[in-house]
This record gives structure tokens, sequence and C-alpha cells, in this order.
């Protein structure tokens, strides 16, 4: 049982996965409840010490130091750290850009960065006509380690699982585009406590939905081709034993 718990992909890798198993888990694919309070505390503190003291040193100082606990926690119980260790760099980066402007309200900064970044590339990625969400998927399901040309026309000749791929893109642009339409305003005005409010409830939550909304998309054309897939492989294998057998 242990065994197959630390075998589930958590994010996109999850989705990788989902043509393989019935009894996928929103919970599971964003990083358990361990995860999601790893991910959250840090910025539920932030706002929450703010709001409170209005001192940003003390409220700056107090999420640094959790965010270095969540890591030294994890590296004593020999866990792994690497879901801590990005959360930490990430949280520094936004402490950092805090304390340098010596504005609360920029804690959210490279949030908006990678949000807008995010709806950018994700953008142009359907005006290419090769979603990205199916991109990173397929990269992840199936690593391309030669041809390319082959790997990328597998999918995007399936014409179902292109366009489930090309639907979750387009979901995926919507939830990065919603977080700054709402949380910009928020920032321009300076409501530091609704920001954070905002930041939070648009965070995990909308995460959790965007993935088990492409669950549903995905899972059905996806079990599909790899069915299609592996009968493919099997005509090919039987050809081939076929013409060794005509050689001798």
């Amino acid at each position: 049982m242990a065994e197959t718990e630390a075998k589930k992909r958590t994010g996109l890798g999850a989705l990788a996965d989902a043509g393989n198993t019935d009894d996928f888990s929103v919970i599971d694919a964003i990083g358990g409840p361990r995860g999601v309070i790893e991910s959250m505390l840090p910025g539920v503190v932030f706002v929450v010490l703010f709001v409170i003291t209005s001192n940003l040193q003390l409220t700056i100082g107090v999420s640094a130091a959790l965010a270095v606990l969540q890591v030294i926690v994890r590296l004593c119980q020999r866990q792994s750290v690497m879901g801590a260790v990005s959360g930490l760099l990430a949280v520094g980066i936004c402490l950092i850009w805090a304390w340098n402007s010596h504005e609360a309200r920029n804690y959210y900064m490279f949030g908006f960065l990678t949000n807008a970044f995010y709806v950018v590339l994700l953008t142009i990625s359907l005006l290419a006509r090769v979603p990205g969400l199916g991109l990173v998927i397929e990269f992840i399901r199936t690593l391309p380690t030669e041809h390319f040309r082959a790997w990328l026309a597998d999918w995007r000749g399936d014409k179902a699982l292109n366009r489930a791929y090309t639907i979750i893109t387009a979901l995926w642009i919507g939830v990065f585009a919603l977080r700054l339409i709402v949380q910009v305003p928020l920032y321009l005005g300076n409501h530091v406590g609704w920001l954070g409010t905002a930041r939070l409830l648009m965070g995990i939550p909308f995460w959790a939905l965007a993935i088990w909304v492409s669950y549903l998309i995905v899972a059905t054309p996806m079990h599909r081709h790899k069915m299609v897939q592996k009968t493919s492989e099997g005509d090919a294998e039987v050809a081939q034993n076929t013409e060794m057998r005509e050689e001798h």
C-alpha cells in the first residue's frame, strides 16, 4: 500500500496517469492534506499577521521562519523535500520583493507575473495549435527521447484527445486570467487583507478544481488513445514475428 501511495504523482503528473486509473483523487493530485497545508500556511500567516500587526518586518520574519521550518521538518522525517523546497523558493521570492519595496502588497507581485506568463504562454500554444497542457501531460506520460515529430503527431492526430487538451488549456488560461482580473484591482487599491484572502481562495481551491475538471475531460479520450496504441503495438509485434518466421 505504501509503495502504491509513493508512486502517485501530483499536479499535471496526476493527469498524465488519468487514462490508467479509475480512482483519481483530487487531494492526492494537489499533494495530499499535508501538501495543501504546507502550501497555504505561509500565505495565511502573512496576511493574518500583517492585518493584525501592520508590522511588515515582523510579518516577513515569521513567514520566512515558517517556510524554512517546513523544509527542516521534512528533512528530519526523511521525506521528500522537493515540494517544500520549491514552495520555500516561491515564498522567499515573494518575501524579498515585499522587503525590498517596503510594501506588503508586493508579496503578491511574483504571483501576478507567473499567472500572466502562463496566460501568454498557453495562449500562444493554442494559436500554434499545439495545446500547452497536452504538450506537458504527454511529455510527462511518454518522454520523447527520440522521434519527436512522430511523438507529437501521435497525440495531435487523435482528434478527441487533441480537442480535450485544447479545452483544458483554455480552461487553465481562464483560471490564470481570472486570478489577475480579481486580484490586480485589489493590489492597485492597496487592499492587502482582501488581496491576501482572494489569493488564498483562488490558489489551492482553484488549482484543485482545474485539475478535477481537466481529469473529467481528458480521462476517457486518453484511455481510448492508450488502448489504440497498445493494439497498434500488438499488431506491429505480430507482423514482425510473422516476418521473422517467413525469413527462416
